[in-house]
C-alpha cells in the first residue's frame, strides 16, 4: 500500500487542491500535516475532503520544520499499514502515472537484488529555462544527468524529497529524516546517508512532476539559478556547513559540492535583492553550521 505525506505550511488553496486530485487515483490514502499555518486548513481543505476516510489531516501547534512534518507523517503511514511513503510538497503537481511508473523501478530494482532507498520523477519548473537533471558526483566533479528519453534510470545521490517513493523498509534501516536541520538539505542528508547503509536512489525519466523551486530564479553565465529568501537561504547556507563539518560525509563529495555552493554564494550576494540581507543571512547560516546552532532560527 502506498500513502503519500504532504506537508503543508501557509498553502495556496488552488496549488493544494490540484496537487491532491493528481494523488486521488494513485495512491491508497494521504495524510496531510500542516506545519502550523495561521490560516485555517480545515478550510482550505473543505468539509467534504476532511470527511474522507481517503485523507487524513494532523494539525501542528506550531511549524516545526519539514523534516519533522515529514517524520510525523510517515509515522502516520507506517501505523495504517503502508509498505511505501510518497513524500510531497504543498505546491507539486504529479502526472496521473507518476506514482506507477516511480512503482515500477522501484520494484524491478529490488527484485534484481537491489537495496532500493527511494526513487524520485523528473520535474520541471516552468520558470527555468534549464531542464531538471539528476545529479551524482563521481570523483571531484559534479555530474549533471539529462534525461534524453522516457527510458533512463539514473543511479543517483540524492532525490528533492517531493515526488519521492520510499519504502518503508529502507526508512526502517536508514532512519528518519533529520530535524535539526528544520528546512534544507533533509533530502540531501538522508540521501547520503541512505548511501553510506548501502542503499541506492534512482531518479527516473518517465515519472513526471510539475514544481516550482523557490521565488524567482536568477540567471548567471547563462545558467539559470533557484533562488529563495533570505531566511532560506540561511537554512541552506548553515545546513551544508554543518555537513562540511560532520565526517560521515565523503570529502570528494564536499569538495564537489562546494564549488556550487560557492557560485550560490556569490551569485545570491551580487544578484538577489535585497542584497545586503542575502550575503548577511548566508553569512550568519555558515556561522552558524560551523558552530553547531541548528534547529529553528526564530528560537534563538
Amino acid at each position: 500500500m502506498i500513502v503519500a505525506v504532504v506537508v503543508t505550511y501557509q498553502p495556496d488553496a488552488e496549488a493544494l487542491d490540484r496537487l491532491l486530485r493528481a494523488l486521488r487515483h494513485q495512491v491508497a490514502r494521504v495524510v496531510v500535516v500542516d506545519n502550523g499555518s495561521s490560516r485555517g486548513i480545515d478550510k482550505i481543505l473543505g468539509q467534504a475532503l476532511l470527511s474522507d476516510p481517503w485523507c487524513e489531516l494532523v494539525r501542528l501547534p506550531e511549524n516545526l520544520g519539514i523534516a519533522a512534518a515529514l517524520n510525523i507523517g510517515i509515522e502516520r503511514a507506517r501505523k495504517a499499514g503502508a509498505d511505501f511513503v510518497m513524500l510531497s510538497d504543498q505546491d507539486s503537481e504529479p502526472a496521473s502515472d507518476m506514482v506507477e511508473r516511480l512503482l515500477e523501478v522501484a520494484t524491478t530494482k529490488a527484485k534484481m537484488g537491489v537495496d532500493v532507498a527511494a526513487v524520485g520523477p523528473r520535474y520541471n519548473d516552468e520558470r527555468n529555462e534549464n531542464p531538471a537533471v539528476f545529479v551524482k558526483v563521481r570523483g571531484l566533479l559534479f555530474t549533471r544527468q539529462t534525461c534524453l528519453d522516457d527510458d533512463s534510470v539514473f543511479e543517483v545521490d540524492f532525490l528533492i524529497s517531493s515526488g519521492s517513493l520510499i519504502p518503508l523498509a529502507a526508512l526502517d534501516a536508514i532512519g528518519e529524516m533529520r530535524e535539526d536541520l528544520f528546512i534544507d538539505y533533509v533530502d540531501i542528508e538522508w540521501g547520503l546517508r541512505a548511501k553510506r547503509a548501502g542503499f541506492q536512489l534512482f531518479g527516473v525519466c518517465c515519472a513526471r512532476m510539475q514544481h516550482n523551486i523557490g521565488d524567482e530564479p536568477i540567471h548567471v553565465l547563462g545558467r539559470t539559478i533557484p533562488c529563495h529568501s533570505p531566511l532560506r537561504h540561511y537554512y541552506e547556507f548553515r545546513n551544508a556547513a554543518r555537513l562540511y563539518c560532520e565526517a560521515g560525509v565523503a570529502w570528494n563529495w564536499k569538495i564537489a559540492y562546494g564549488w556550487r555552493l560557492l557560485l550560490k554564494y556569490v551569485a545570491y550576494s551580487l544578484l538577489a535583492k535585497p542584497r545586503h540581507e542575502h550575503w548577511w543571512m548566508m553569512t550568519l547560516g555558515i556561522a552558524h553550521g560551523l558552530a553547531g546552532r541548528m534547529g529553528r532560527l526564530d528560537r534563538r
